[in-house]
Formats: structure tokens, sequence, C-alpha cells
């Protein structure tokens, strides 16, 4: 099976005002774009309260990843393997999985935080998943 939305002609930044969107409509503040040196968007950071403490998450759109994937993927025409395509196709990947999450919120399968607890981002900077996967024993009881 070819890699998730690979045909998208969806530029990056209608795909970003529809994910600042869902997750405005789900009560996120303060939400931004991340950019690299090169202007190309590479995570979204976005606010939301937990017991009235603000909380900041950041989601990567790892296009260097998705543009290995799809090149590895011979079902991928070689006219999509390229890295603008694979910018496209990382922000969709992002919204439909931001959308998913949703729907659990949704359902009261579990809340907002919860959802997107290991993109927390914590005192030093790095998300919650970074920090564990720097130092599992965080983790150990």
């Amino acid at each position: 099976m070819a890699i998730l939305n690979y045909t998208t002609k969806v530029d990056p930044v209608k795909t970003i005002n529809e994910i600042t969107n869902c997750l405005v409509k789900h009560g996120a503040k303060k939400i931004m774009a991340d950019y690299d040196d090169n202007g190309t968007p590479i995570a979204i950071t976005f606010m939301i309260n937990i017991t009235d403490e603000a909380i900041f998450y950041s989601l990567p759109a790892n296009f260097r990843g998705v543009l290995k994937a799809m090149e590895k993927d011979k079902t991928v025409p070689p006219r999509l393997r390229n890295e603008l395509q694979a910018k496209r196709v990382a922000w969709r990947i992002v919204k439909d999985w931001i959308e998913a999450q949703m729907a659990i919120v949704e359902a009261n399968i579990a809340d907002m935080a919860e959802v997107f607890l290991p993109y927390a981002v914590t005192k030093s900077g790095n998300t919650l998943y970074n920090e564990i996967k720097s130092n599992p024993k965080l983790l150990q009881l």
C-alpha cells in the first residue's frame, strides 16, 4: 500500500490553516506554525489549558522522513518523489492524524491533552516523547 495522501496537491499553508481551524474548534489557543531557515513549515505549536495551566504542544511534519518513505515505495510514481510533494504529503498526514485524534476526543474516549501528550513541550523545550526517548528511566518504577 502506498503512503497515505501521496497524490495530494494541497499546499502546506492551506493544510496548516485546516489544522488550525480544527484545533481552535476543539479549544486550542495561541496556535503558530514553526519554520526552518528555508521558510519551510516544519511543525505546528499550540496551547491548551489543563486545569487552568497553559500547556504547549508541538506537532512535527517530518517531510524528510516522508520523502524517504516515498522514494522507497515503488508504487509512488517517480514524478511525485520530490521534496515539494513530500511537504504536501507530510502536512496532509498530520491533518488526518489530528482529525482522528479529535474523533477520539469527541467520542469521550480521551481528552485533548491526553491524545497529544507525547508532543507536550517540557521546560527544556523538548517534547515529552523526546525527553523520555533520551532518558527512558523517567518511566521506570
